[in-house]
């Protein structure tokens, strides 16, 4: 699911520090943020939208949960979004324990709700919506365009917008996937998605070492008529040791630099040496 404008959005956390920023900035920029979550202080407004207890009592006024949740209550969150209808449910939180993810995957499952992350940034549609804590506001970085970007890490996937706007170009979208060992949305689905997409003309992966999100994103882009390129994070990280998300763990001689660029060249992807190629790579 790509967020649209017309999409309500529900913020879990929405009384927080960070949950208060960003829903005004997400508001400020034309998303539809239609309510709130604290138990605390259930039955009040903030940011001019109503308090819940719960995502239950809310059921029927969004369609997209983002969590702004510590840890330790993410699994509550989570599961109480998917129960309440959420048909996409964006969870920011990173470190959550592994038997609670795997508890809220099951829940979105039963009911028809999709992840994307844990340990995403967000994702944003510049010019129409964004949910989560990417800085969608400055043009200089996100502006519309034609090119989808897919990262799970929110800071390279920036990185890579920003030298698209540099070199001319705007995104269709920019899509967090999460640098967690078990997201809910992985890069191959985010790529079905930006190729059904008719917004979007070519698709720039943003990927990192461990796991095998990009050699099964690879099996996708091999049946592709848009073209797309990637880079993958991690060329120089010394063997056997685990190097920034908790995704990006090497094991057993799979889910390395050489293996992933080796399966991505093979299915047609350009895989660019460092992200500022990737511009002119789209060009050509």
């Amino acid at each position: 699911m790509i967020p649209r404008k017309e999409h309500r959005i529900l913020i879990q956390g929405i009384t927080g520090k960070q949950g208060t920023f960003w829903t005004e900035k997400m508001v400020s920029y034309g998303a539809t943020v239609t309510g709130g979550v604290n138990p605390r202080k259930a039955g009040t407004m903030h940011l001019g939208v109503p308090v819940h207890a719960t995502a239950k009592e809310a059921q029927g006024t969004f369609d997209i949960a983002c969590m702004f949740i510590p840890p330790m209550m993410a699994k509550t969150a989570g599961i109480d979004a998917c129960e309440a209808g959420a048909k996409l449910l964006v969870c920011l939180t990173e470190h959550i324990p592994s038997h609670d993810v795997m508890e809220m995957h099951a829940a979105a499952r039963a009911n028809g709700t999709r992840i994307v992350g844990p340990n995403t940034a967000g994702i944003v549609v510049p010019g129409e919506t964004f949910v989560g804590i990417l800085p969608a506001f400055n043009d200089r970085v996100f502006r519309k365009g034609k090119i989808g970007v897919i990262s799970r890490s929110g800071s390279l996937g920036t990185l890579i917008s920003l030298n698209l706007v540099q070199n001319g170009m705007g995104q269709s979208v920019v899509y967090g996937v999460g640098g967690d060992p078990m997201i809910g949305t992985t890069t191959r689905d985010a790529l079905q998605m930006l190729d059904a997409d008719e917004g979007t003309e070519a698709i720039a992966i943003c990927g990192e070492i461990g796991g095998s999100a990009e050699e099964d994103a690879a099996e996708y882009a091999r049946g592709m008529s848009k073209p797309v390129v990637a880079f993958i994070a991690g060329r120089a990280s010394p063997p056997g040791k685990k190097m920034g998300h908790a995704g990006a763990i090497v094991s057993g001689g799979s889910g390395d630099y050489p293996s992933k660029r080796k399966a991505l060249e093979a299915a047609g992807v350009r895989v660019a040496d460092v992200p500022s190629q990737i511009p002119e790579m789209l060009r050509g």
